[in-house]
């Protein structure tokens, strides 16, 4: 049929034309954007997906620049720490050097006790000035906040890690079932019947005694307290109000690391000795071995050494020295605030979250109530080492303690380091790469499939042009019906 109002096969062309030259512009479009996906419509299932895939890419982005940032805080903790160690290194030697009576003159000791001034001085300065970003890191700014602490009951503590989460504040409930003992050996009389000579050993070292028939307790107590600090031994009445009911040779330290053995040497007489539990024995020497504390701290038992409670748990994480005194008990306190927290994966939930406490090294911290604080061995404070040996020898248990506590601190930030912040900058980086490579999946251009269509669709464009000249000229074939 040959019509020439409506030229059909022009408008087939026209239709095949456009269509050909949509498909050019998308291909041009990916080509030059590198893109798959420009637009919802290129692909609404894969433009979904790449964007939670791109959203989580940069969550887990920052999740690494977050942990190397704490990386960065933590080298700086670490090198203010490592020169107070050295600082008290030094103190602790030159509190030997005091301690050498004999060999130092009084001007020495004090150009000693000068230079120990100066370096609790720099140590609490450290303290006061180590910073990242404005953030100071060992003055205690970092360390949690706690409520409700009875001291008659908890010694010393510190809170290591806690997950708050949603909570206001973290209850902490101490429940003590067994509590921790001095190792003990017991004479039940008031005075020895046997001339004896006794070898008495504890933790520390080791001490030889003798005592002749019709020694008192009093006595055969002074004796032993004399040598105390040489053996680790003390001796004490098994009842204040009745001194005549016997003594008892007594570990100074309390736990299953501490012990008294008493040996009678040859040529001793004989002597009957009494663990606190009434058994004894017929043989040349008797030992007793210290308790340690069990409890249950927030639920969870906690077998303790000595007087020490430490627990680990993932919302939990602290360690505290039971009173003396306190016996079998409970005590109940919180943890309301404070602490490092760094995030450390791409959601904010307290599974990607850790808490960190940073004590503070200042000198009058640096210590414990029962031996004394690091701001007591200075001049003119309680244990100035220059005033007596017995100065001399507390100002070096609490420099040995504070060294203690620098160091497990050190230990705490270098473990967090290495086990926590670096594992988890490796596990993200492998995470990242395989999301990153998902997301290119669905989204970026395939160059070679891209160009390839590129190149049909410039063809069918070429192609269309030409047809649509062809059905335009067609018509003009009637001419030649009318024309003849």
């Amino acid at each position: 049929m040959a019509r020439i109002n409506t030229n059909v096969p022009a408008i087939v062309a026209q239709r095949a034309l456009r269509q050909s030259q949509r498909e050019l512009q998308v291909s041009l479009e990916r080509l030059s954007s590198g893109l798959r996906i420009n637009r919802g419509a290129d692909d609404p299932a894969g433009l979904i997906s790449s964007e939670l895939l791109r959203a989580e890419i940069s969550g887990i982005q920052k999740s690494i620049s977050n942990s190397q940032r704490a990386i960065n805080i933590i080298a700086t903790a670490e090198a203010s720490l490592n020169e107070v160690a050295s600082l008290l290194t030094d103190i602790q030697g030159l509190i030997v050097e005091i301690a050498n009576d004999a060999a130092m003159s009084e001007d020495e000791k004090q150009a000693n006790q000068l230079q120990i001034n100066s370096a609790i001085e720099s140590i609490t300065r450290i303290a006061n000035t180590a910073s990242f970003a404005g953030r100071k890191l060992l003055n205690g700014e970092l360390d949690y906040v706690t409520s409700g602490v009875d001291p008659t009951m908890i010694g010393t503590y510190a809170i290591h890690r806690c997950q708050f989460g949603t909570a206001s504040y973290i209850p902490v409930d101490v429940a003590v079932t067994v509590s921790a003992q001095h190792a003990q050996l017991q004479i039940r009389n008031s005075a020895i019947t046997n001339t004896i000579n006794v070898e008495i050993r504890g933790s520390i070292g080791t001490t030889v005694l003798s005592f002749t028939s019709g020694t008192s307790v009093t006595d055969i107590m002074a004796a032993v307290n004399r040598e105390s600090q040489a053996s680790g031994i003390e001796a004490v009445y098994l009842n204040d109000a009745n001194p005549a009911s016997g003594m008892a040779f007594q570990s100074i330290g309390f736990g299953s690391d501490e012990f008294v053995e008493v040996t009678l040497l040859p040529g001793s007489g004989a002597l009957t000795l009494y663990r606190p539990d009434g058994t004894t024995q017929s043989s040349s020497t008797m030992r007793s071995i210290g308790r340690d504390a069990i409890a249950s701290i927030n639920g969870a038992q906690v077998i303790g050494r000595g007087l020490e409670l430490n627990l680990q748990t993932r919302t939990l994480e602290l360690s505290l020295t039971l009173d003396k005194n306190f016996g079998i008990g409970s005590t109940t306190f919180a943890v309301t605030g404070g602490g490092a927290l760094f995030q450390l994966g791409p959601d904010v939930n307290t599974n990607q979250q850790v808490n960190l406490g940073i004590q503070s090294v200042a000198a009058s911290r640096l210590g414990n109530p029962l031996i004394g604080y690091l701001s007591q061995v200075m001049s003119s404070q309680a244990f100035d080492p220059t005033r007596s040996l017995s100065n001399a020898n507390y100002a070096s248990q609490i420099v040995n303690e504070a060294n203690r506590q620098v160091s497990v601190l050190r230990g705490r930030l270098g473990a967090f380091e290495r086990n926590t912040l670096q594992t988890n900058i490796r596990s993200l980086e492998v995470t990242m790469e395989n999301l990153i490579s998902s997301e290119s999946a669905i989204r970026d251009a395939d160059f070679a499939y891209e160009t390839s269509r590129l190149t049909r669709n410039q063809i069918l464009v070429s192609a269309g042009t030409s047809v649509l000249a062809l059905a335009n000229s067609s018509s003009q074939n009637v001419l030649a019906l009318l024309g003849g």
